[in-house]
């Protein structure tokens, strides 16, 4: 888009939002503290539209490559790795507004319940490029409606907390938590102090193969995979247990193999008070198909031996997290991760086998609906073979909610 294109396009999204203001004022619209609410006369659907604007400045002392999203998010699985591996990449300087995000939602009472629709996108869909317009794809995040007991659609995996997060400005997050967001069909109940829930999710199987350093994609998934998770309150915390069931399945003619094996995972969580606002988050993870649910699909689902048959393997992950308020406006955590797994004998060389992450940051918000922050990120990346690789990154972000 040429530059009085731009200035035109400018023009009509003034006067469109001046049209939209006009017809919240209309509808009785009250921005909340969690985003603007509207309800149109003689309807009983509450709409809700929040989301935010973010700007993320980062220095890297190793780049992940040209337009890469390494670069822009802690992308573990992007760190070079290698005695050699970032000679002609240091010190990178990258800055974007990707994280950006929009939601709408909707609630209608019914007899059976709320009716609630939920829809959320961000800027991490198809790359663009640093050199003219930085123009990149909007993306789906969640997408989901629930009635009563009943949900259904894209939403994080119920096998884990979502609450549990650590608050860190990069995008990326602790190289140690389960990460996952896809299609699903949940249903929850209610408890005296939390809910139980059940779901049956999306599957894809990520293999590593013989004499390859990346994994193979199937096609081939025969069932759901399956989660059950109890959550639950008690003093001010609030604790989950998770479990995870899952088929491994790959049916391929090169490499020629056609197996399946039936595989798991657990995953704790806790968010513990400390004091009147601090706390401390943890997590562990364990089982032998955690595979693509680690943060970044780090591990395999399974691993591909030279006869065509299908193995499981040791996974663990985890982290702990510490929020301390040094005033009510300012803020820091500090974060401890880590991921390894127990790959089989004769895994190809290359294939990841461990990480570690640390962040630590300080974040500043002046009014409530705006957070301005530091941060220092630590990486490791270890793979089969033992090469392995680090990143140090500082990154300074400012987000502005509505």
């Amino acid at each position: 888009m040429g530059a009085a294109q731009e200035v035109s396009a400018s023009k009509h999204l003034l006067g469109a939002m001046t049209i939209t203001a006009s017809l919240l004022a209309a509808c009785g619209a009250a921005r909340a503290d969690e985003g603007i609410s509207l309800k149109a006369p003689g309807s009983e659907t509450t709409l809700t539209i929040r989301g935010y604007v973010k700007l993320d400045a980062i220095w890297s002392d190793c780049s992940a490559g040209v337009d890469s999203v390494g670069d822009q998010t802690l992308s573990i699985n992007t760190v070079p790795v290698g005695p050699t591996a970032c000679q002609h990449k240091k010190n990178q300087v990258t800055m974007h507004a990707r994280q950006s995000r929009l939601s709408v939602a909707t609630s209608t009472p019914t007899s059976y319940g709320d009716l609630t629709t939920f829809i959320e996108g961000d800027f991490f869909g198809a790359d663009g490029n640093e050199s003219t317009t930085n123009s990149n794809g909007f993306r789906i995040r969640h997408a989901y409606g629930a009635l009563g007991k009943l949900s259904a659609g894209q939403y994080w995996t119920n096998f884990f907390n979502e609450q549990a997060y650590v608050e860190t400005l990069d995008f990326g997050g602790p190289v140690g938590e389960i990460f996952v967001r896809q299609a699903q069909l949940r249903w929850t109940e209610k408890l005296a102090r939390g809910d139980w829930s059940v779901s049956a999710e999306n599957p894809e199987s990520l293999i590593a193969i013989p004499g390859s350093a990346t994994t193979l994609r199937s096609d081939s998934d025969h069932a759901p995979d399956f989660t059950t998770r109890v959550r639950l309150g008690s003093g001010g915390a609030v604790y989950s247990a998770g479990a995870l069931v899952r088929n491994i399945h790959i049916d391929t003619a090169a490499p020629a193999a056609n197996s399946g094996r039936w595989g798991g995972g657990v995953a704790l969580t806790g968010i513990v008070p400390v004091g009147e606002r601090d706390d401390l988050r943890v997590n562990f993870n364990v089982g032998n198909a955690i595979g693509r649910y680690q943060n970044g699909g780090f591990f395999p689902d399974g691993y591909l031996d030279a006869s065509g048959s299908l193995h499981l393997a040791r996974q663990t992950s985890g982290y702990v997290a510490f929020r301390h308020f040094w005033t009510p406006e300012l803020r820091s955590t500090l974060e401890l991760s880590a991921a390894s797994s127990n790959p089989p004998a004769g895994t190809a060389v290359g294939i990841n086998k461990s990480d570690r992450s640390q962040h630590v940051n300080l974040i500043w918000s002046p009014v409530r609906a705006v957070n301005l922050g530091a941060e220092y990120i630590h990486a490791q990346r270890t793979v089969v073979g033992g090469d392995h690789g680090s990143l140090n990154r500082i990154q300074f972000s400012a987000q502005y909610s509505f």
